[in-house]
Protein backbone atom coordinates (compact mmCIF):
# COMPACT_ATOMS: atom_id res chain seq x y z
CA UNK A 1 0.00 0.00 0.00
CA UNK A 2 1.22 3.44 -0.85
CA UNK A 3 -0.73 6.62 -0.27
CA UNK A 4 0.33 10.19 -0.96
CA UNK A 5 -1.80 13.02 0.36
CA UNK A 6 -0.73 16.59 -0.30
CA UNK A 7 -1.97 20.12 0.16
CA UNK A 8 -0.65 23.62 -0.46
CA UNK A 9 -0.46 25.77 2.66
CA UNK A 10 0.11 29.50 2.54
CA UNK A 11 2.75 29.48 5.26
CA UNK A 12 6.48 29.02 5.64
CA UNK A 13 7.78 25.42 5.76
CA UNK A 14 9.27 25.97 9.24
CA UNK A 15 5.97 27.17 10.69
CA UNK A 16 4.11 24.17 9.30
CA UNK A 17 6.89 21.81 10.45
CA UNK A 18 6.58 23.05 14.04
CA UNK A 19 2.88 22.17 14.18
CA UNK A 20 3.38 18.82 12.41
CA UNK A 21 6.32 17.82 14.63
CA UNK A 22 4.55 18.66 17.91
CA UNK A 23 2.35 15.56 17.89
CA UNK A 24 1.84 15.77 21.65
CA UNK A 25 -0.27 18.91 20.95
CA UNK A 26 -2.37 17.32 18.22
CA UNK A 27 -5.32 16.27 20.43
CA UNK A 28 -5.80 19.97 21.33
CA UNK A 29 -5.51 21.05 17.69
CA UNK A 30 -6.95 18.19 15.64
CA UNK A 31 -10.47 17.06 16.64
CA UNK A 32 -10.05 13.57 15.15
CA UNK A 33 -7.08 12.77 17.45
CA UNK A 34 -8.10 11.22 20.77
CA UNK A 35 -4.67 11.30 22.45
CA UNK A 36 -0.94 11.29 21.81
CA UNK A 37 1.52 10.25 24.51
CA UNK A 38 5.27 10.56 24.33
CA UNK A 39 6.38 7.23 25.79
CA UNK A 40 10.14 7.68 25.44
CA UNK A 41 12.63 10.22 24.21
CA UNK A 42 15.17 7.91 22.59
CA UNK A 43 17.60 10.58 21.40
CA UNK A 44 17.53 14.15 20.24
CA UNK A 45 14.96 14.19 17.46
CA UNK A 46 13.79 10.61 17.96
CA UNK A 47 11.04 9.47 20.28
CA UNK A 48 8.46 6.75 20.77
CA UNK A 49 4.86 7.98 20.67
CA UNK A 50 1.54 6.29 21.31
CA UNK A 51 -1.15 7.75 19.08
CA UNK A 52 -4.91 7.34 18.90
CA UNK A 53 -7.32 8.92 16.47
CA UNK A 54 -10.71 8.17 15.02
CA UNK A 55 -12.06 7.73 11.54
CA UNK A 56 -15.63 9.00 11.74
CA UNK A 57 -16.14 7.46 15.16
CA UNK A 58 -14.08 4.29 14.53
CA UNK A 59 -11.14 4.29 16.96
CA UNK A 60 -7.62 3.57 15.71
CA UNK A 61 -4.46 3.20 17.79
CA UNK A 62 -0.76 2.68 17.08
CA UNK A 63 2.76 3.19 18.41
CA UNK A 64 5.40 4.85 16.26
CA UNK A 65 8.98 6.01 16.35
CA UNK A 66 9.01 9.67 15.32
CA UNK A 67 12.23 11.09 13.88
CA UNK A 68 12.62 14.81 13.32
CA UNK A 69 14.81 16.41 10.65
CA UNK A 70 14.31 20.16 11.24
CA UNK A 71 17.08 21.26 8.88
CA UNK A 72 15.47 19.61 5.84
CA UNK A 73 12.56 19.92 7.10
CA UNK A 74 11.16 16.39 7.18
CA UNK A 75 9.45 14.13 9.72
CA UNK A 76 9.28 10.34 9.64
CA UNK A 77 7.28 7.82 11.61
CA UNK A 78 7.81 4.07 11.73
CA UNK A 79 4.83 2.21 13.21
CA UNK A 80 6.21 -0.31 15.70
CA UNK A 81 3.09 -1.70 17.42
CA UNK A 82 -0.50 -2.26 16.39
CA UNK A 83 -2.17 -3.51 13.23
CA UNK A 84 -0.06 -1.15 11.13
CA UNK A 85 3.28 -2.21 12.61
CA UNK A 86 5.87 -1.75 9.87
CA UNK A 87 4.15 1.22 8.21
CA UNK A 88 6.50 4.02 7.15
CA UNK A 89 5.18 7.58 7.14
CA UNK A 90 6.94 10.68 5.86
CA UNK A 91 6.06 14.36 6.01
CA UNK A 92 7.88 16.59 3.52
CA UNK A 93 7.66 20.33 2.98
CA UNK A 94 8.48 21.95 -0.38
CA UNK A 95 8.26 25.72 -0.82
CA UNK A 96 6.65 26.95 -4.05
CA UNK A 97 5.47 30.29 -5.41
CA UNK A 98 1.98 29.53 -4.07
CA UNK A 99 3.05 28.47 -0.56
CA UNK A 100 4.38 25.20 0.79
CA UNK A 101 3.41 21.82 -0.61
CA UNK A 102 3.06 19.45 2.34
CA UNK A 103 3.21 15.81 1.28
CA UNK A 104 2.19 13.07 3.69
CA UNK A 105 3.10 9.62 2.36
CA UNK A 106 2.39 6.19 3.86
CA UNK A 107 3.95 2.88 2.82
CA UNK A 108 2.72 -0.38 4.30
CA UNK A 109 3.39 -3.90 3.09
CA UNK A 110 2.14 -6.34 5.75
CA UNK A 111 3.30 -9.95 5.48
CA UNK A 112 0.18 -11.49 7.02
CA UNK A 113 -2.30 -13.52 4.93
CA UNK A 114 -4.13 -11.26 2.48
CA UNK A 115 -2.18 -8.36 4.01
CA UNK A 116 -1.52 -6.56 0.74
CA UNK A 117 -5.16 -6.82 -0.28
CA UNK A 118 -6.40 -5.57 3.10
CA UNK A 119 -3.86 -2.73 3.14
CA UNK A 120 -4.59 -1.66 -0.45
CA UNK A 121 -8.38 -1.90 -0.26
CA UNK A 122 -9.21 -1.07 3.36
CA UNK A 123 -6.41 0.36 5.49
CA UNK A 124 -5.12 2.82 2.86
CA UNK A 125 -8.28 4.25 1.33
CA UNK A 126 -10.62 3.95 4.31
CA UNK A 127 -8.39 4.81 7.28
CA UNK A 128 -5.08 6.35 6.19
CA UNK A 129 -6.36 8.69 3.47
CA UNK A 130 -9.25 9.89 5.63
CA UNK A 131 -7.16 10.63 8.72
CA UNK A 132 -4.26 12.09 6.69
CA UNK A 133 -6.63 14.36 4.78
CA UNK A 134 -8.28 15.63 7.95
CA UNK A 135 -4.88 16.20 9.54
CA UNK A 136 -3.53 18.21 6.60
CA UNK A 137 -6.70 20.30 6.20
CA UNK A 138 -6.82 21.17 9.90
CA UNK A 139 -3.12 22.08 10.06
CA UNK A 140 -3.61 24.21 6.93
CA UNK A 141 -6.44 26.09 8.63
CA UNK A 142 -4.32 26.64 11.75
CA UNK A 143 -1.14 27.87 10.04
CA UNK A 144 -2.95 30.06 7.53
CA UNK A 145 -4.87 31.73 10.35
CA UNK A 146 -1.62 32.67 12.12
Amino acid sequence: MHTATSIVMRAQPGDIYEVAASVECWPDLLPHYRYVRVAAQESKGCRLVEMAAQRNGIPVHWWAEQTLYPDEPRITFRHVRGVTSGMDVEWSFRPTADGTVVLLSHDFHPNWPFGALIADRLIGPFFVENIAGKTLHRIKALVERS
